[in-house]
């Protein structure tokens, strides 16, 4: 079972745009995902006037929470609210964005081609790719209904909130125990729940118990809740444990197929593999940068914002170097005639 069940549209004062490019010419950029990530890199790039396109397939991987956390300024901000604020300031700096989902991407004649799900083809000199993840759930009745609710999944974004609750750890591989140990300074009240990892080492279970922890080796069968809020998860024999909050460990899916077809290099991460990008966020194939969730597992909303930024400069700067390049040649032509 995924989480990726609803679609998210920005709101109607944030659809008009005015600024386009001549048929056949080519953006400066082409910006895919229209998240955190994404829409930074797309302010960066608007306001160096550059020439932006962000195709925003409409479903930001943190769209099924009310609020964002640890987020300077914003804590506690609708995400959904983020990005229409974001979509406004883009636009306000001439940058372009369409509700469209990419199908294609390729090379074409020292730029790229961007072919979204209506047959639309855009030509850009250069990709940033920010389309995020998606969280793939255990398939326990009712989980899904409670992301990101009652059933979340990173204590920097929702331990606080936990402090002091009855707090609920499923673990989906032995690794992810120390989830268990992130949750301790929020509340001392934790259960971990190991069917679906399956036994845990020896040393890691007494070490678990010794900081207070309660280990639950049964089957989950479903999720407890009262008036939609939950409650607790119910084991396979029928007991309820009674808990108000769950962290889980939810697959990480990277939506990365535009750079899956570009050929893009990938390494092995933590949580799977991931397309490889440098400190700016540069991609295996020149002229293409990736930010965000797509590429980085572990991008909370300010490191994806930053993500997006650094690559943005990246882009600008190398636009920038192409054009003292080009006028100092023809300096060097007129001089020479």
């Amino acid at each position: 079972m995924t989480s990726d069940s609803s679609t998210f549209s920005p709101t109607d004062t944030a659809r008009s745009s005015s600024t386009t490019i001549p048929s056949g010419d080519r953006w400066d950029v082409i910006i895919i995902g229209g998240g955190a990530a994404g829409l930074s890199a797309a302010l960066i790039l608007a306001r160096a006037r550059r020439r932006v396109l962000v195709l925003d397939g409409g479903q930001p991987r943190n769209r099924f929470a009310p609020h964002m956390h640890g987020v300077l300024s914003r804590d506690g901000y609708s995400p959904l609210d983020l990005v229409n604020d974001g979509y406004r300031e883009v636009r306000s700096a001439n940058g372009v964005i369409r509700t469209a989902r990419v199908v294609e991407t390729r090379s074409s004649d020292g730029g790229f081609d961007v072919v979204t799900e209506s047959g639309a083809v855009e030509s850009a000199h250069r990709l940033i790719v920010a389309t995020g993840a998606r969280d793939v759930l255990p398939s326990i009745p009712g989980l899904s209904e409670q992301w990101g609710r009652g059933v979340v999944a990173c204590p920097y974004c929702d331990g606080y909130e936990a402090k002091g609750r009855a707090v609920g750890v499923l673990l989906g591989s032995a690794a992810g125990v120390h989830k268990a140990h992130m949750i301790l300074p929020y509340s001392p009240d934790v259960t971990v729940f190991t069917a679906l990892s399956g036994p845990l080492p020896v040393d890691d279970r007494r070490l678990l118990e010794h900081r207070g922890v309660r280990l639950e080796d049964r089957a989950v069968s479903r999720v407890v809740v009262d008036a939609d809020r939950l409650t607790g998860l119910a084991l396979d024999d029928g007991t309820v444990v009674p808990l108000d909050v769950v962290f889980a460990e939810p697959a990480f899916a990277p939506l990365d197929d535009p750079l899956r077809q570009l050929g893009a290099d990938r390494v092995d991460t933590p949580m799977g593999q991931c397309v490889e990008v440098d400190a700016f966020g540069r991609t295996s194939v020149a002229g293409v940068w990736a930010v965000g969730n797509a590429v980085n597992p572990g991008a909370l909303v300010p490191i994806a914002m930053g993500a997006g930024a650094t690559a943005a400069l990246t882009v600008n700067g190398e636009i920038i170097a192409e054009e003292v390049a080009t006028a100092s040649a023809a300096l060097a032509e007129v001089r020479r005639g």
